[in-house]
């Protein structure tokens, strides 16, 4: 129990962190910074991007946030300059709210990591 609250409190952090920075003080949800993240790991900066891009800009995020938790490891890049991810391990089966936990312990990790 101790483990959540400690992974909420820090999320709440960040999600403040975020908010401020990139969202005037509204709200950055787990899809938002799942995109900035996205964005992050491309490399390329805020471009204009379709929404299969937005689409593969999160699935990059989530590729590299659960790469230190073992899940995925980086493959290459491709000839447009997009990271690729092979996966190692199954992501567990979780509840939802389990898998929400999850998600925002790796998004904090990623970001710890980084700043």
């Amino acid at each position: 129990m101790i483990k959540v609250l400690e992974i909420e409190e820090k999320y709440n952090q960040l999600e403040r962190k975020l908010s401020a920075q990139f969202a005037d003080g509204d709200t950055v949800k787990i899809d938002a910074m799942l995109y900035l993240i996205g964005v992050q790991e491309l490399g390329k900066g805020f471009l204009e991007f379709s929404k299969d891009d937005k689409l593969n800009l999160m699935h990059i995020a989530v590729c590299k946030i659960f790469e230190p938790f073992g899940h995925y490891k980086y493959s290459h890049m491709d000839e447009d300059g997009w990271p690729h991810y092979e996966p190692l391990t199954e992501l567990p089966e979780l509840t939802l709210e389990q898998q929400e936990l999850y998600m925002k312990e790796a998004i904090i990790t990623y970001f710890k990591n980084r700043f």
